[in-house]
C-alpha cells in the first residue's frame, strides 16, 4: 500500500501570512519525501481560508527539493477550469520531478470557482464529463498538439469522489484510479463505493482499477495529545465551513468518536493509527491511503512532528503487515 499525505494549506491564523504558510508547506513536502512516504497532494481552493489556488506551481517547487515522492493535486477542479491548460500544467511537473506528476481530477466541494471563472453551478455535471473526455483524449493522444508531453505515459489521472455512486460508476466505467474521500460517518458504509468502482471496471473491460481512501488524521506519541492538540484547530475549522452549509457545531465527543476505530479520523498515536489503517484495508483491498493532517491552521511543528510519526512509525508498520508473504 502507499501512503501520504494531502493539504489545502488552510490560512486562518491571522499571525501566518500566505507567505509563510507556503514556505512551511514546502518544508512538509520535503520532510515527506525524506520520511519515506510514497505520495503528496495538494488542494486548489479560491477563498480566502485556503493558501493554494494553482496546486502545480507549489507542487513544481517541491519537485526541485524532493527525490522520491509522487506530487499530485488533491483535487485539481476539472469542472471549472481548462483540460488541456491542466494537462499542460501537470507534463511540466512530470518533466520537472522525473516521472512523478498525478492529476487527482474532482468536481470540489466548494463552488467559489465557477462565478470566479464565469461558469453557470447548473452545469455543474456536464462541465466535469466533457472536460474530462477532453482531459483523457489529450492524454492518450500526442498528435493533437498538446505540448510538451510528460515522462510517464499515461500521466496519471485518478478521479476523486466524495458521496456520489455515479462518480464511482464513471472511474470504473473509464479504467481510473479512484480516491474516495471519507471525512465523516462510518467508513464501512462507503464500501458500495468501492464495489461500483470495481464491477463497473469488470464491466467495460478494464482491469482491477486502483483505489485510494483520504480522511482527515493527526499523529501523536499518545492518544490522548493527538486529540487534545488538534481538536481546537480543527473544530474551528469544521465550524467555519458548518456554519456555510448549516452543520452543528463540531463537538469533542464528536471529534473523540470519529476517531475509534470504526471512525472516519485517524487521529491517535502511531499504534492506533497502524491498527486502523489494517481495519480499513480488510473493508476495502484498498491500494493507497492519503491523511490530512493540516485541517484548520495547526501550528507547524505539529504538521512537522505527525508527518515524521507517519514516516517513521505508522509507515513501515503498515508496509510489514501487508507484505506479500514469500511462497
Amino acid at each position: 500500500m502507499e501512503l501520504g499525505i494531502y493539504t489545502f494549506a488552510e490560512l486562518t491564523d491571522d499571525e501566518v501570512s500566505a507567505e509563510q504558510r507556503l514556505r512551511d508547506l514546502l518544508e512538509e513536502i520535503e520532510l515527506a519525501d525524506e520520511v519515506g512516504l510514497d505520495v503528496f497532494g495538494v488542494g486548489e481552493h479560491h477563498r480566502p481560508d485556503f493558501t493554494v489556488s494553482a496546486p502545480a506551481v507549489v507542487l513544481a517547487a517541491a519537485a526541485t527539493r524532493t527525490q522520491r515522492i509522487r506530487l499530485t493535486s488533491a483535487v485539481s477542479v476539472l469542472s471549472s477550469d481548462d483540460p488541456i491548460r491542466v494537462f499542460q500544467d501537470f507534463a511540466t511537473l512530470d518533466l520537472l520531478s522525473g516521472g512523478r506528476a498525478e492529476i487527482m481530477a474532482g468536481r470540489g466541494s466548494f463552488i467559489e470557482s465557477f462565478p470566479l471563472f464565469g461558469y453557470d453551478l447548473a452545469d455543474y455535471d456536464r462541465l466535469f464529463a466533457e472536460k474530462l473526455a477532453r482531459l483523457l483524449e489529450v492524454r492518450a493522444r500526442d498528435d493533437v498538439g498538446v505540448y510538451p508531453r510528460p515522462v510517464q505515459d499515461p500521466l496519471p489521472v485518478w478521479i476523486a469522489v466524495g458521496g456520489t455512486p455515479q462518480s464511482a460508476l464513471r472511474a470504473g466505467a473509464l479504467g481510473l484510479p479512484m480516491a474516495l474521500g471519507i471525512i465523516g460517518g462510518l467508513p464501512e458504509r462507503f464500501v458500495p463505493f468501492a464495489e461500483l468502482q470495481r464491477h463497473a471496471a469488470e464491466a467495460a473491460g478494464h482491469d482491477r482499477p486502483q483505489l485510494s481512501i483520504n480522511s482527515h488524521g493527526y499523529v501523536a506519541e499518545t492518544a490522548e495529545a493527538a486529540l487534545d492538540e488538534s481538536y481546537p484547530y480543527v473544530a474551528a475549522m469544521m465550524d467555519r465551513i458548518g456554519r456555510e452549509r448549516g452543520w452543528p457545531p463540531h463537538t469533542r465527543a464528536d471529534y473523540e468518536a470519529a476517531a475509534s476505530v470504526r471512525g472516519a479520523d485517524f487521529v491517535g498515536s502511531p499504534e492506533q493509527i497502524v491498527e486502523k489503517i489494517l481495519y480499513q484495508h480488510e473493508l476495502f483491498a484498498h491500494d493507497r491511503f492519503l491523511v490530512q493532517f493540516s485541517v484548520g491552521t495547526m501550528p507547524h511543528a505539529k504538521i512537522m512532528r505527525s508527518i515524521e510519526l507517519f514516516g517513521t512509525e505508522v509507515a513501515p508498520a503498515v508496509r510489514r503487515e501487508l507484505a506479500p508473504v514469500a511462497g
